[in-house]
């Protein structure tokens, strides 16, 4: 499976409905939204009020990554904002399964997230609990970071994990991902491919898009 999802935050928001017409024509997958506090990460985002915009304007699922604290408190309103994925990080709750429950009640798809410093074996538990991993390829909070190449041998790990199991949960990597690095990615095991500023940085964002998904 080759998805890519595209990050909003890097998006022109002065032009938002602009970029978002060109996301629906292009061979994107997914709309990746990430959200910030400025507390579990330096930085602060976006919130509900830009969901109803995108919702309106995007053809494509949103696939949103909370990067915050206490998601719990948050995750049912996403959802019912039009989330088509809701993920968040292991690292910010003490037990994910029960806000895994309140996400897959609302009818949304579960995604589990890690920053690059925390083991991937962590994530190992709940591979048969949500439909997606997101492995950080950068810290969370900034865009227009570089890769971490140790990633490459996170993703062959969750995959011969998931395949070992036969299970059908997704990789989805974010961070530092672009034209040049995409087919490894895809090599190595990823399904999903985030990439902000590789997209709305480009001259031609369809073509960058078209090229990855090659």
């Amino acid at each position: 499976m080759k998805l890519i999802a595209p990050s909003v935050l890097s998006a022109d928001f002065g032009h938002l409905e602009r970029d978002l017409q060109m996301i629906n024509r292009s061979e994107a997958d997914w709309l990746h939204v990430d959200v910030m506090d400025g507390t579990f990460v330096p930085n602060i985002s976006f919130g509900f009020p830009l969901m109803e915009p995108m919702r309106k304007y995007c053809t494509k699922p949103l696939d949103v990554h909370l990067m915050i604290v206490h998601p719990e408190k948050y995750v049912e309103r996403f959802c019912d904002a039009g989330a088509w994925s809701v993920g968040f990080h292991l690292e910010a709750v003490d037990d994910p399964l029960p806000i895994l429950d309140m996400i897959r009640a609302k009818g949304v798809r579960t995604c589990l997230t890690i920053n690059p410093d925390i083991a991937v074996e962590r994530l190992v538990p709940y591979l048969d609990k949500v439909d997606m991993v997101l492995l950080m390829s950068v810290f969370a909070g900034f865009g227009g970071q570089k890769f971490i190449p140790e990633t490459m041998d996170k993703i062959r790990f969750i995959r011969e994990e998931i395949d070992r199991r036969g299970l059908q949960t997704l990789i989805e990597i974010d961070g530092g991902v672009n034209a040049e690095n995409a087919s490894e990615l895809f090599r190595a095991g990823a399904d999903v491919l985030v990439a902000g500023s590789a997209v709305f940085g480009s001259p031609d964002p369809e073509k960058t898009i078209r090229e990855m998904k090659q």
